[in-house]
């Protein structure tokens, strides 16, 4: 149990920067949204009780090397078939942990995807092998139905965002499963070909926050960067114009990025 915990936080530790982990936090950056709150929460309590459960786990190893220990050459340990007591207690008590967990993350897990009808902004985030592109949907700050930034595998790309706002993302693959995740917002969707996921979030932090691919997709997995910045309203709508400025802006969401490939049923035109 001991070892397992031990692994697990190496694990985590090492999927963290110094600069994401600004305190100790269970290896958990500050949530940066109104949701992410929820999400800390929950891992926060899961360390708390998983080492509880340890604790337990170990001093009943110790007590009973200690009682039912060896006193002499000549003592034979009393010979035990069964303990009914004992073995409801240890069927009871797991499954009652596991429903505790499982009530806890599906209660957060609605809280963390419940969506609103009328989102403030709406991204369309394409993931390809191996970059990303935003498309910034319907924006009054520009004449055009979609402006857009797109990364290459030598390019990382910037997510821009509001600050307290409400911001839907729609998320596509061309290719292969890809995993869309901002470390600051402790939350991070899967993006598979030919499946649209979603979910919503409202950035309530102002900052730069590190964004990447949590899904192996392939040879260059590990470029597949992006850098998020939540911004006043103000900045993001001058963002949005510099986009129109240069001319990154289309009819219908762009599939974006050198790398990138073609699929039916993700929306693409010839502007790309």
């Amino acid at each position: 149990m001991l070892g397992a915990l031990l692994g697990s936080a190496v694990l985590v530790l090492g999927a963290c920067s110094v600069d994401d982990v600004v305190n100790f936090g269970w290896a958990m950056p500050d949530p940066a949204t109104e949701q992410g709150p929820h999400i800390y929460e929950l891992w926060r309590w899961s360390w708390w009780a998983a080492m509880a459960t340890g604790a337990v786990v170990w001093a009943l190893i110790f007590w009973v090397i200690w009682r039912y220990r060896r006193r002499s050459d000549e003592d034979v340990p009393v010979q035990t078939r069964y303990n009914l007591p004992l073995e409801i207690f240890y069927t009871i008590a797991p499954i009652m942990m596991v429903i505790v967990f499982f009530y806890w993350t599906v209660t957060v897990q609605n809280v963390v995807l419940a969506e609103v009808d009328d989102p403030d902004v709406t991204v369309e985030v394409v993931g390809q092998q191996w970059s990303w592109t935003f498309n910034y949907m319907d924006e009054d700050a520009v004449d055009a139905p979609v402006v857009y930034a797109a990364g290459t595998a030598s390019q990382i790309p910037t997510l821009w965002l509001p600050k307290d706002e409400t911001v839907h993302f729609n998320l596509h693959s061309p290719d292969v499963i890809h995993s869309f995740w901002v470390v600051g917002f402790l939350m991070k969707m899967d993006v598979v070909p030919g499946r649209v996921n979603s979910f919503q979030v409202t950035p309530n932090v102002e900052g730069t926050f590190k964004g990447k691919c949590a899904e192996l997709c392939g040879t260059y997995h590990s470029r597949m960067l992006f850098d998020v910045n939540v911004v006043s309203r103000a900045e993001y709508d001058a963002y949005l114009q510099s986009l129109y400025d240069l001319g990154n802006f289309s009819d219908t969401p762009l599939l974006g990025g050198s790398d990138a490939r073609t699929q039916a049923g993700l929306n693409t035109n010839g502007d790309h």
